[in-house]
């Protein structure tokens, strides 16, 4: 059995961090359905923006659709659906044995609309209708501003993935904004169990302190914010609070531990796979890392629901001088405009191709 496999067994879902027209069109993505126990996916700006630029199997829909669309983001929506259409369907199956719980595809809003609410929740109610696809969730930064947002759009009954959280107060957010939608559907006599996945960024934690800490605090900083945040997780899933969500059906947000590429070259290439081991969660990874886990990763024991020796670690990195939750609230403010970049470099290579 592969360890994708097991990982899966153990019941993480193995998602793909990427999507592009080829992999749909060649067979890739339903080999690693069908080889590698994933069950799901996830796009952003960035690798749409590589897959329209490094080939040509847009370039007959953007010189069909391109002259009519309404702005060059208008156009973007229309190459990311097509793709994403495709893509949920293929995850179909997963979707319908697991009544609803995995099988997700996820494309992004505008990043550029994050502290704009009303704009933020037309625009996810409007790219899930587009879509026609129940296992497709809209993608909603997890930020101060973007709270209200997540709300209503859970609210409003449309699956949301919550993404660009970095810490366990930025998940604690994510989650009672998923709570307040979840309770205020029962309370209006609406069908509780609406998806949601609360993303927590790993890796991006120890590029940030690289140099800058002892040799022995070296690639441990990621994994330890995420067994915090893993705690938190199952904490929340034990308070009363949920209990009574779950009494009446409701479903829980699930955590989903995102950016698991190892950035340390000196590192093992599966090092957040292997560690972040945890059942009920998601854990979406590049392409190498997928295949590099399949052939040579190894499942060990899952996370403990206590967090372990966590808060021990975090007392090492301040000692070291790491203020964590200064750098998390940095994090999270790099990552944000890092989309926004990503949005206008993306918008940007459609239009180069528009103009051949």
């Amino acid at each position: 059995m592969k360890p994708t496999e097991q990982l899966h067994d153990l019941g993480q879902s193995l998602w793909l961090d990427n999507i592009t027209r080829t992999m749909l069109g060649d067979g890739t993505l339903r080999r690693y359905v069908e080889e590698l126990a994933v069950t799901g996916l996830t796009s952003n700006p960035t690798i749409f923006d590589k897959a329209i630029s490094g080939t040509d199997a847009y370039d007959e829909q953007i010189a069909a659709v391109g002259p009519g669309a309404a702005s060059t983001e208008e156009l973007f929506f229309e190459l990311a659906l097509a793709d994403l259409r495709e893509a949920a369907d293929l995850f179909k199956p997963v979707h319908a044995r697991t009544d609803g719980v995995d099988g997700f595809v996820s494309l992004e809003v505008s990043p550029l609309l994050a502290d704009d609410a009303a704009a933020t929740i037309e625009q996810a109610r409007r790219l899930h209708e587009a879509a026609e696809r129940p296992n497709l969730f809209i993608k909603i930064p997890g930020t101060e501003a973007g709270h209200t947002a997540i709300e209503e759009t859970i609210y409003a009954g449309t699956p949301v993935n919550v993404t660009l959280l970095f810490s366990r107060e930025h998940y604690r957010g994510a989650a009672d904004s998923y709570m307040r939608a979840v309770e205020r559907r029962i309370e209006a006599g609406l069908d509780p169990a609406v998806p949601s996945v609360a993303s927590v960024f790993i890796s991006r934690w120890d590029k940030a302190v690289t140099g800058e800490v002892p040799n022995e605090l070296r690639d441990r900083l990621g994994i330890a914010i995420a067994m915090r945040t893993y705690a938190a997780y199952r904490e929340l899933l034990d308070s009363e609070r949920w209990q009574r969500l779950a009494n009446q059906g409701a479903r829980p947000q699930r955590l989903l531990f995102a950016s698991t590429g190892t950035k340390d070259p000196d590192a093992s290439d599966v090092l957040y796979v292997e560690a972040l081991a945890a059942p009920n969660t998601v854990n979406t990874m590049p392409e190498p890392t997928l295949e590099h886990f399949a052939d040579h990763g190894s499942v060990g024991e899952p996370l403990p629901a206590d967090g372990g020796d966590t808060e021990d670690v975090l007392a090492e990195f301040a000692s070291a001088g790491v203020d964590v939750d200064a750098l998390g609230a940095r994090l999270q403010e790099e990552g944000k405009q890092s989309f926004d970049d990503s949005w206008r470099e993306l918008l940007g290579t459609i239009e180069s191709e528009l103009a051949k």
